[in-house]
């Protein structure tokens, strides 16, 4: 992440428009836990006791709505005008200030949130009007979660930049990365050839072990067609997680790909113990989840078969049932 912000705010510079230092989130989003994704990330627990940050952060707000879209499967119809508020922003601050604006294709940590329909592309538009670069956090949507290679290309929306980490090798060995599109690569590569183009690098760059796991990791996804199976596997996912809808403090379901979430009703003043006492019961049954607040996330592996969401199921359904 902080790669990604380190080479938007120098590829302006380099292009003679330095005054562009400003960086936008969003609210609700997860962009890890360095001073660069705590700045532009908006989960509250992360940034609270941190102080400041980096100064010249702003944030638009998020797009979840449970009034006009719960229970919506894959991407909602209402939302796409929330792109708008990065026009707010440019009004406050003027364009020639921001340097870049930074989003989850879909809100993982927070909650698995959706992207509206046409929110993505209004954000790029926006960008592109404004000469402002569009970064992706692809950590969660990469690799197959959406049912192609990045959630971009499910989306049909191209950002400037893209961070990318955890399926690259399939979270055996840690490895982050950023891709750059072919203007901002070009810009770089303007100054003496004895020069280093983009004074930046961490000492584990380039480590040998990682770039070999991700080298497996790519045989893998392309040897055994992942993608496109998490592509077919959708409809059937979606039509496991929708079943859920009815049963005791369900508020929302949502899907794409294979990825899934399952919003609880929160008890007042414990916001996270419902979706825990789920967690613990699942858990006891043989079944591991993720919660996130009230929100119980879930992202199976790629290679999960019927029987495996079969029993995902049974498994909630007997843990929500129970925790009622």
């Amino acid at each position: 992440m902080d790669t990604a912000l380190k080479m938007a705010l120098a590829y302006h510079r380099i292009r003679g428009e330095g005054s562009r230092t400003r960086l936008i989130g969003r609210e609700r989003g997860y962009h890890g836990v360095g001073f660069g994704g705590i700045s532009v990330g908006g989960i509250v627990a992360n940034r609270k006791m941190f102080g400041t940050l980096l100064t010249g952060v702003d944030h638009m707000s998020h797009t979840h709505n449970l009034e006009k879209n719960a229970f919506t499967r894959g991407l909602p119809e209402w939302g796409d005008h929330l792109a708008d508020d990065l026009e707010r922003m440019v009004a406050l601050h003027d364009a020639s200030t921001i340097a870049a604006v930074i989003v989850e294709p879909i809100a993982g940590s927070t909650g698995v949130l959706m992207p509206p329909k046409g929110y993505l592309q209004r954000l790029r538009d926006i960008c592109d009007k404004h000469g402002i670069l569009l970064i992706f956090d692809e950590v969660i949507t990469g690799f197959g979660r959406t049912g192609k290679a990045f959630g971009s290309e499910r989306f049909g929306v191209t950002p400037d930049l893209i961070t990318m980490a955890k399926g690259l090798t399939s979270g055996v060995v840690p490895m982050g990365g950023v891709i750059a599109g072919k203007h901002i690569y070009d810009t770089f590569m303007t100054g003496p050839e004895n020069m280093i183009e983009f004074f930046h690098g961490y000492t584990y760059s380039g480590h040998p072990l990682a770039a070999a796991a991700g080298l497996a990791t790519m045989d893998v996804y392309q040897g055994e067609g992942l993608f496109e199976r998490a592509l077919e596997m959708e409809p059937r996912w979606a039509d496991a997680i929708h079943s859920l809808k009815g049963l005791p403090n369900v508020i929302d379901l949502r899907n794409l790909g294979l990825i899934g979430a399952i919003e609880l009703q929160p008890i007042e003043g414990h916001p996270t113990k419902r979706a825990m006492d789920v967690f613990a019961r699942c858990f006891d049954d043989g079944l591991l989840i993720r919660t996130t607040g009230d929100t119980i996330a879930l992202s199976p592996p790629l290679i999960i078969e019927d029987q495996h969401i079969e029993r995902i199921v049974d498994t909630l359904t007997r843990a929500l049932k129970a925790s009622a």
